[in-house]
């Protein structure tokens, strides 16, 4: 049994919660090697590169917020941590350097407002992804938020769900854009519709066993199930529990879902899942996503009219609490009070009237956080990096932005937007294998010296046509990445690093899907 399965079999996780208040008075040395881990069930992480502090990581269902929310986290990082955040690519806040005396009126603050850090770390069911402009999008088939909702209702504080093999990433989405990499999900619900007789109905097929860390890239592939609206909790609760039931656990590097789908098959599964269930499941019905990846940003109609939502870009994921207090304002001013968060580092604000476009988008605060950046700057997206992250071999943040101002200055705006994500470390929480260009941390020896590196990947890809990223450099030093991707980003446009596929989603008109 490895160290964690056995701390595990010891005390449930959710049970740390009445030692937080001794830690509180007693100080982060008295914290026992055991309950560091367990407190990860309730989002607390204590970093080794900032020895007696914690990271908080805020679940945030779906990634949809309220100003206040958002407000209240600024005020958290302010008061408490470092005037930091980070944007993660599932949708949450991290809030930064937090001693343990302070978690107690952390938690208080944050309740008061509606939210938690509930099971965001260890062997838990993840915060659950959604589409950022669910309910908003013109196209989506459905609006899976409510199932979001649902799901997290089911899974919080639910100890049926607290001891998985491993971390269980989850998405649902009605979205047809594939703005959530789902073929990276241990779980992804995405949006199709099945016919019976003359009805129509919208809802989800199912794909397992997806992952970016633990070995690499695995592409989740398709359980043969279509799943109604209605039933996504019962089916959910069927997978996960034959995960949790039947899943590795002798080794947390093939602990995953993917492990146990490779060795089982998807049939096999299926039909372990449908004998929980005590009923046989639906065959898949028609996928219902697009050839393309989009991740929101800009301005773009909604489907109610006359309003629109804007997607601001933060470079790298990382904000300053006073500006994001700021943005909890605008959300205010020009819309309903309601802020969104994107994988793709992006915050959304919905609801803006047509006739307060204009003036928002003279808002000196877009300038920094702009609705339409630099073809470089759109899909920029970043892991915390070393100076935080225990994994991480390099700093990726501060990396990531030196190369894209660099490749701004050379390259200017006349080429076609790509996206490139950058992990300090192979768990990839970077998304760099699902990346136009992937840029992997490491060290490497160059002239005597051991200095900040890269693997260099392009052409990683998800949705209905996911592609492997192929690794076509290795120990690039940091200070020359800009150099080495000028000469080789213009020629990598997103059309030249994929050839897309001819399924059957990436052929069938778009507008002869039934709407919900």
């Amino acid at each position: 049994m490895n160290k964690i399965e056995a701390l595990k079999a010891e005390r449930d996780g959710l049970d740390v919660r009445e030692a937080i208040d001794r830690y509180a008075r007693e100080g982060w040395e008295s914290i026992t090697e055991d309950d560091v881990q367990r407190l990860k069930w309730y989002g607390l992480f204590l970093r080794n590169p900032t020895p007696g502090f914690f990271m908080i990581r805020v679940r945030i269902p779906g990634g949809q917020a309220t100003s206040s929310q958002i407000r209240m986290l600024a005020d958290i990082a302010a008061s408490h941590g470092n005037r930091l955040l980070d944007i993660t690519t599932r949708q949450q806040m991290q809030l930064r350097q937090i001693r343990i005396e302070e978690v107690p009126t952390i938690f208080s603050k944050m309740q008061e407002v509606g939210l938690n850090s509930m099971q965001t770390g260890m062997d838990n069911v993840r915060n659950i992804l959604t589409c950022p402009v669910a309910g908003l999008n013109p196209d989506e088939l459905l609006d899976a938020m409510p199932v979001v909702k649902a799901l997290t209702q089911e899974i919080l504080y639910n100890r049926e769900y607290t001891n998985l093999p491993r971390k269980y990433n989850v998405a649902v989405t009605g979205c047809p854009d594939n703005c959530l990499h789902t073929e990276t999900q241990d779980l992804a619900l995405i949006p199709a519709y099945h016919v019976q007789g003359d009805v129509t109905i919208p809802g989800f097929n199912v794909l397992a066993g997806g992952k970016l860390g633990s070995g690499g890239y695995r592409i989740a592939t398709p359980l043969d199930i279509f799943v109604p609206p209605e039933e996504t909790v019962d089916v959910f609760s069927a997978i996960t529990f034959v995960y949790r039931d039947f899943g590795y656990r002798d080794s947390r590097n093939t602990a995953r879902l993917a492990f146990l789908l490779d060795d089982w098959g998807e049939p096999r599964f299926r039909k372990q899942v449908e004998a929980r269930l005590g009923r046989a499941l639906l065959p898949a019905g028609m996928d219902a996503r697009k050839a393309t990846v989009a991740d929101h940003g800009g301005i773009f109609r909604q489907k109610q009219p006359g309003l629109n939502y804007i997607g601001l870009k933060i470079p790298v994921g990382r904000i300053k609490a006073s500006d994001l207090k700021q943005i909890a304002e605008l959300a205010e001013r020009y819309g309903r009070g309601e802020i969104r968060i994107s994988p793709a580092q992006t915050l959304i604000i919905p609801h803006v009237p047509d006739g307060k476009l204009g003036d928002m988008s003279e808002e000196p605060l877009l300038k920094q956080f702009a609705y339409n950046p630099s073809p470089i700057l759109k899909g920029l997206v970043s892991c915390v990096g070393n100076d935080y992250c225990n994994l991480a071999v390099i700093e990726t943040k501060s990396r990531a932005m030196e190369t894209a101002k660099a490749l701004e200055s050379k390259l200017g705006t006349g080429i076609k937007p790509i996206t490139m994500h950058w992990s300090g470390c192979p768990a990839g929480c970077g998304n760099h294998l699902v990346a136009d260009i992937g840029l992997l941390g490491k060290k490497a020896k160059v002239d005597g010296q051991v200095v900040d590196a890269v693997d260099v990947f392009v052409g990683g890809r998800s949705g209905p046509d996911a592609k492997h990223a192929v690794k076509i450099m290795e120990d690039v030093p940091c200070d020359k990445l800009a150099s080495v991707l000028e000469g080789l980003t213009p020629y990598h446009s997103r059309d030249k690093l994929h050839r897309t596929g001819r399924g059957k989603a990436a052929t069938r008109p778009q507008e002869t899907l039934p709407k919900s």
